[in-house]
């Protein structure tokens, strides 16, 4: 089954009334070969439901990887853009064999195999491919370790083809295909224990470690695997030249590379303890402060998930934290922040959870209206950390380096450098432990993933649910 791409939230019953009507009402529509986008006006992308690729943010809203790159080529020609959501690769490749779709953005590699049989364009990006397993397992060292384990991977996936080839020479070699769109159930499977080991790509891996620090990689199966889009039937030249001229324009414009960040920049931070510590405190500690953080959402219009994410950064929920250099609570508020914010007791979980959410608001507002979300939110959390007077001299040493002071991935360089005495003795406020900045905004953002992953939003927040 194809669906298109959901308007916005609303109730789950009227989202899937709306697919059923047109199931039942409309079959067989969109069911031949789509028009031109050149004379239509709007591109048609299959795609699937992944964390790597197309899911529905905080908010409900279409996001990924994939989704952005996507709507940013149709808007770049001029278009709109419609996703059809694929329930397995079987089927998105059917989709653009049969021109019901202008391509295929759902994070394929482009293999010698697929290119026999397919139109790709460009190369945007390289994955490895991994072969994990689940934790206290004796890991294999390679495909001949591999006899009398299940090892699992989507069906036909560019992993089973490269599994096909090995067996020449491994002729015991065995491996399930399993009929799903994405990695995320296989490395879920391996978690709980219906699997000992599955091939998924290192984007993947990178996100799926947060939610599941049990998974171990064993070993490489195939290095530098390069991602591109599948083209669909009837693509001719001139489409083919727009997407090599799209590629080419936001690579040299580092647009690329900034899109990449936003979504797997931060994804490799955290250990396996830091991990399994807010997975466990979820359980005991967060129950008690939900409430709270749900009221700093009702006042302050942040999402409770963030707020939770970084008051277990700055304090693992224990409201009684304090440092050494003497701030405390929960948010961990210097004494003068908390006289500013109208915070009596910073010991008091409520007081210091709506104080933190009012400081929060307050340093996204002190920046420029220009800088854009979700930079304007990673740019307020280091300014959390360092204050915003530091912040500032970050970002007019960002520009003195060339650097883009609004964007997150040039920041994230610049920050450390305020530690620096050739650097920080230039500007107003001076040295600064910018690196420690950049690492809580980092950490603050695997938080958040993880929260979002497992705990309902409220509000009229709609999240993609992710498989339990």
């Amino acid at each position: 089954m194809n669906r298109m791409e959901s308007a916005g939230p609303g109730p789950w019953w009227a989202r899937w009334g709306w697919w059923v009507l047109c199931l039942t009402v409309l079959a067989g529509c969109g069911r031949g070969p789509v028009p031109p986008p050149e004379a239509s006006g709007e591109l048609v992308v299959v795609t699937r439901n992944s964390a790597t690729t197309y899911y529905l943010d905080a908010a409900g809203q279409p996001a990924g990887f994939e989704h952005d790159l996507a709507t940013a080529f149709a808007a770049r020609q001029g278009w709109t853009v419609r996703f059809l959501v694929a329930d397995s690769l079987e089927e998105l490749f059917r989709t653009v064999a049969e021109g019901r779709a202008h391509l295929a953005a759902a994070g394929l590699t482009a293999t010698d195999q697929r290119r026999a049989r397919m139109r790709f364009g460009p190369t945007y990006g390289q994955v490895k491919e991994w072969v994990v397993c689940r934790q206290g397992s004796v890991l294999p060292a390679g495909l001949a370790d591999m006899a009398g384990l299940r090892l699992e991977v989507v069906a036909d996936s560019s992993h089973a083809d490269h599994l096909a080839l090995r067996r020449r020479s491994l002729a015991g070699l065995a491996w399930v295909e399993m009929p799903v769109a994405g990695p995320e159930e296989l490395l879920e499977r391996v978690d709980i224990g219906l699997a000992d080991c599955a091939v998924v790509d290192s984007d993947a891996l990178d996100v799926a470690r947060n939610f599941h620090p049990g998974l171990r990689p064993a070993f490489v199966l195939e290095s530098a695997q390069p991602l591109a889009w599948a083209l669909g039937k009837g693509s001719d030249l001139g489409f083919s030249r727009r997407l090599a001229g799209f590629f080419r324009d936001l690579s040299a414009s580092g647009e690329l590379a900034s899109l990449r960040e936003r979504y797997f920049g931060h994804v490799t931070r955290l250990g396996e303890a830091d991990v399994l510590g807010v997975l466990e405190k979820r359980h005991t500690l967060l129950g008690s402060l939900r409430g709270h953080f749900l009221d700093a959402q009702a006042e302050t219009g942040l999402d409770w998930r963030l707020l939770a994410a970084v008051a277990y950064q700055e304090s693992q929920w224990d409201a009684y934290a304090v440092s050494p250099t003497g701030v405390r609570g929960i948010m961990m508020l210097t004494e003068t922040t908390a006289d500013h914010l109208g915070v009596k007791d910073r010991l008091d979980p409520r007081e210091s959870i709506l104080g933190g959410a009012r400081y929060l608001v307050e340093l996204k507002s002190g920046l420029p209206e220009r800088v854009a979300e979700p930079d304007r939110t990673w740019l307020a959390l280091a300014a959390y950390n360092i204050g915003l007077g530091h912040l500032n001299d970050a970002r007019t040493l960002a520009r003195r380096l060339g650097r883009d002071p609004d964007a997150w991935r040039d920041m994230k360089l610049v920050l450390p450098l305020l530690a620096q005495g050739e650097h920080a003795a230039g500007l107003r406020y001076g040295y600064a432990r910018g690196g420690e900045a950049r690492a809580f905004a980092e950490n603050v953002r695997i938080y958040y993933d993880i929260l979002l992953r497992y705990e309902k939003p409220t509000g009229g927040l709609f999240r993609f649910s992710w498989p339990d």
